[in-house]
């Protein structure tokens, strides 16, 4: 059969006006195919809308579609065409590649240690026929003393909420009619659901990114019936103990001297029909092209902000969903700063969107963000990039080295300006003969991710002039990915309640994480000692709580 010839398309403006007739027609003609050919049309549009934008660029729009790859340095280089740059000394010639360093293999087995299992029961099983101090039986000269136990780890597997159906044996007198039940242990039938069952299902829903549906039908198969509704129910009840902590975590938070910030896109369906109205500030983009938006125009969409502070040396993560930018979230977050407080550093990227507007910060960009604009050209400039890259990799591993130390913040900064501060000033001078020697177009790729960093040096190098200034966002990014993997599985947040219990099983979970703490653990000892926490919820945070609960037991 011949092959077909096939035209390549022509392209067209899009005329949304066209556009609108064309899927009228279709929902009068064909209505059970007008949906299928309406979402064709909306994914259309978006993809020539965006495509129109001058900072748009393919590499941009692919990892919008099929998700980021890797931005390891040695990977960009290798697959932006490292081999067309000038090579290094140390590199190995071409036709002896066996001759190059060699990297050493990662140290360890990966298998875990007994004392990894922190979460699993202990138990100690003592010699059947001896004790410390008991005379040797091969020797009958020396005695045996203890040393390090055997260790064996067995796991078991058990649906994530578990039950036991109790039966009360009842007796009845065939004489006077009397039935005499059997009692029951403390606790037992007064409560359907644990504490344990409320922990368990937050942490499966909130802190993996089970749907509840999900969960249902897992616990249906394993013949431990638990339907959503009634999981929604029991996390609504888990969640009011909780709350005096989540107020007492805003308020050491709004107290930390750094603050990583972020946000991304969420959905509630039952939002109110009208919107609050706000202002809208002009919003940069990763060029630093500002959006001059109408003034009274109005903010339909919903974000989840990430908010992750130092404070008293621990790590407080912080989520709030709604239409508030990451910004104004910032704001109500530092209302809660004492008066008396210096402004803290924020660490953001360059949206202005993440910036308060009441309240004032020492503004801190993200070296990674200022990265990534040249790793996405680096297939159109190699050469150009690979310098850019080499330089940052070299802070990066001056960074890694110091933390390796263990240098105090003032240490650190002493590091990184006896170590860095050359390799930056040799960036930003390279960056200046670019563009003042006219060896670059400012319009294009490679342009536009100079300029971008030139306009917030000042910002991308505050690590070399302040104690405890980080180099990059990636903290309140990491802190994001819980979020987009609850978006991925659950799609939306159906109420703004529903949000408002998120964003607290959320911040109570990740913050565990940050500490070290056992968030399940942890959500069950506030449920359990649920007046305590609300008399003084200072003592029940995660980094603390087991001292209130050891406080109890010796009592």
């Amino acid at each position: 059969m011949p092959k077909r010839c096939v035209n390549p398309p022509i392209a067209v403006q899009i005329d949304g006006a066209k556009l609108e007739a064309l899927l009228d027609r279709v929902k009068v003609a064909l209505p059970d195919d007008y949906e299928s050919v309406k979402d064709m049309a909306d994914t259309i549009r978006y993809l020539y809308e965006y495509i129109q934008k001058k900072n748009a660029s393919i590499g941009r729009l692919l990892t919008i579609l099929f998700g980021p790859k890797t931005e390891k340095t040695s990977d960009v280089l290798k697959d932006g065409g490292e081999g067309q740059g000038e090579p290094k000394a140390g590199d190995a010639p071409e036709a002896e590649p066996e001759q190059g360093p060699v990297k050493e293999p990662r140290k360890g087995h990966g298998r875990k240690k007994g004392d990894d299992y922190t979460g699993a029961q202990r138990i100690h099983y003592p010699h059947e026929t001896l004790k410390p101090g008991d005379v040797c039986p091969c020797c009958s000269k020396g005695k045996v003393y203890g040393t390090e136990p055997g260790i064996f780890v067995l796991l078991r597997g058990s649906a994530p909420v578990t039950g036991e159906v109790i039966e009360s044996q009842k007796l009845r007198c065939n004489g006077c009619g009397e039935v005499f039940t059997a009692k029951l242990p403390d606790g037992v039938g007064k409560e359907k659901y644990d504490a344990t069952a409320g922990s368990m299902m937050a942490v499966m829903k909130y802190g993996t990114g089970m749907p509840l549906y999900r969960l249902a039908k897992l616990q249906e198969s394993l013949g431990i019936p638990l339907p959503a509704s009634t999981t929604w129910e029991v996390l609504v009840k888990t969640a009011g103990p909780a709350r005096p902590v989540l107020g007492e975590l805003v308020r050491l938070a709004a107290q930390g001297g750094v603050v990583y910030t972020d946000d991304t896109a969420m959905k509630i369906l039952e939002l109110p029909k009208e919107l609050p109205q706000r202002d809208h500030e002009g919003i940069e983009d990763d060029e630093g092209k500002e959006d001059e938006g109408d003034e009274t125009s109005e903010r339909t969409g919903v974000f989840t902000s990430a908010i992750v502070s130092e404070a008293e040396g621990h790590r407080i993560a912080l989520f709030f969903t709604g239409t508030n930018h990451a910004g104004e979230n910032m704001d109500r977050l530092l209302a809660e700063r004492e008066k008396d407080r210096d402004p803290p550093m924020e660490m953001c990227d360059g949206l202005s969107r993440n910036r308060p507007k009441e309240h004032d910060v020492v503004l801190v960009n993200c070296l990674v963000h200022g990265r990534r604009n040249f790793v996405e050209v680096i297939k159109n400039f190699p050469k150009e990039c690979r310098f850019v890259l080499e330089c940052l990799k070299a802070v990066y591993e001056i960074d890694a080295k110091a933390k390796g130390l263990g240098l105090s913040p003032e240490e650190r900064l002493r590091f990184h300006q006896e170590h860095s501060a050359l390799v930056m000033e040799a960036l930003s001078i390279w960056l200046e003969w670019k563009i003042e020697a006219k060896l670059v177009e400012p319009n294009s790729g490679l342009g536009k991710a100079i300029k971008y960093m030139q306009k917030r040096w000042e910002q991308l190098t505050f690590f070399l002039r302040k104690a405890g200034a980080p180099l990059d966002n990636n903290l309140s990014e990491r802190v994001l990915k819980m979020v987009i993997l609850h978006r991925k599985n659950a799609y939306f947040y159906l109420t703004e309640n529903g949000a408002r219990i998120g964003d607290l099983f959320m911040s109570l979970i990740h913050t565990c994480r940050l500490s070290g703490a056992n968030p399940f653990k942890y959500l069950t000892a506030l449920q359990r000692n649920a007046e305590r926490v609300r008399a003084c919820p200072g003592d029940w945070l995660p980094w603390n709580y087991e001292c209130a609960l050891g406080a109890l037991n010796s009592t």
